[in-house]
């Protein structure tokens, strides 16, 4: 018969270590439910030590500590809502979830997650032990779901919330891929005739020994400067981006970048849009699962994702004092759009600001949608007319220098 080693606590929550005999896993498990303990890992025991060698190698590359990115925290709280959907209680849910051994992060979170949860702490107390993991949306969301007695409704409106904001990041992303693969290739193409091919021509128009036109010389000037000078010209370009990337990092530096970025022609309305919608939708999330406005402006400013208006948000909170209405705040900044207040005072008028943050949302998303088709439609026409010139102009240059050399010869 197979010897399990096992790790579990008694209801005094301490924690026991030992070794069970039982024809499978789970006999070994509703061995130990029988003995009045909570198993908290079960594992044969050549697996068992196969585990400890992989969770010792875990250790070694990442840390104690790992971190779980958003597709990782949208996963866990997915299986985590469908699991207490069906009835098991969040402990034996914890523990289902942290038994995979999957060699991720998650494993030790998780893990650490089902350990408090059995010592008796809050889901959203242990959820805040690993700020890099969960954010301050997601400890408030649980702390409102466990005071209400609805933990797998938030746990899926959590999913809902995490789902649309992957796709919006999704969006932006896609919007600016084309673009920057385009300016790339171009830059990269110019390059290689500035350094190995118009250096060749040259050579031949040399030994003609006959003058040049204007264009080509200008041409072959920029490709000498190109290799004599281009190793120092993109050493200062990336000393200049590690310094601006260094100021951006401070508070003064961010605000006036994140300034810029709302300001800057096609882009503007692609980042305000995303911002206001990512703002409307965590804002009418908190709000509907019953977190004070006060404590979810606080958790809005952090997660916002723009320096401007993260600022604007703590001039609102400061500006309200009855902490129920806030259009009027918001309005008064000047930051946010008039139709997205006026929208914002009617849901409050009704006693529906959730509701009204919905059609926010929604209408911002909508008009996201827009803005990418605007970036890229006007876009497409700008880079291929850059890209020709820059092509058609070393085409020209070398065709000029190669008519008049033959017009010299003959």
């Amino acid at each position: 018969m197979p010897t399990f080693v096992y790790s579990a606590r008694n209801r005094a929550g301490e924690k026991l270590d030992g070794e069970v005999d039982a024809n499978d896993r789970r006999a070994a498990m509703l061995k130990l439910e029988g003995m009045g303990l909570m198993p908290v890992s079960v594992e044969e025991r050549k697996a068992a030590a196969a585990a400890a060698k992989g969770k010792a190698r875990f250790t070694l590359w990442h840390g104690r500590q790992g971190r779980m990115g958003m597709r990782d925290v949208l996963l866990f709280t997915s299986e985590l809502s469908d699991l207490i959907a069906s009835g098991m209680t969040l402990g034996k849910a914890l523990n289902s979830l942290a038994g995979r051994n999957t060699g991720r992060a998650d494993d030790e979170i998780i893990a650490s997650l089902r350990d408090e949860i059995i010592r008796g702490t809050s889901l959203s107390d242990a959820l805040a032990m690993h700020p890099d993991s969960f954010s301050r949306l997601y400890v408030n969301m649980i702390k409102a779901g466990e005071a209400s007695g609805a933990l797998h409704e938030v746990l899926g409106r959590l999913v809902e919330h995490f789902e649309r904001m992957q796709e919006l990041k999704e969006k932006v992303i896609m919007a600016l891929t084309y673009p920057i693969i385009v300016i790339t290739m171009g830059v990269l193409v110019l390059a290689f005739s500035m350094i190995y091919v118009i250096p060749k021509f040259e050579l031949i128009f040399e030994q003609m020994d006959q003058a040049l036109p204007l264009p080509t010389r200008i041409l072959m000037g920029l490709s000498y400067f190109t290799v004599r000078y281009g190793v120092f010209v993109l050493a200062g370009i990336g000393a200049a981006l590690f310094a601006g990337h260094r100021w951006v990092q401070t508070e003064k530096g961010r605000l006036v970048w994140h300034g810029m970025v709302l300001k800057m022609p096609l882009v503007k309305r692609i980042v305000a849009s995303g911002i206001y919608a990512n703002f409307a939708r965590t804002l009418g999330t908190l709000l509907a699962n019953g977190v004070p406005v006060l404590q979810a402006l606080a958790v809005v400013e952090q997660t916002v994702g723009n320096a401007v208006i993260a600022r604007e948000l703590r001039n609102v909170r400061e500006r309200v004092t009855d902490g129920t209405t806030i259009s009027g705040p918001l309005a008064a900044g000047g930051i946010f759009p008039q139709v997205m207040t006026d929208m914002l005072a009617i849901g409050e008028q009704t006693g529906d600001m959730p509701g009204s943050l919905r059609h926010i949302a929604k209408r911002c998303e909508g008009e996201l949608d827009r803005s990418i088709k605007v970036l890229t439609t006007a876009l497409e026409p700008i880079l291929i007319i850059g890209i020709a010139f820059m092509v058609g102009f070393v085409a020209l240059s070398i065709l000029l220098a190669v008519f008049n050399l033959t017009s010299g010869l003959n």
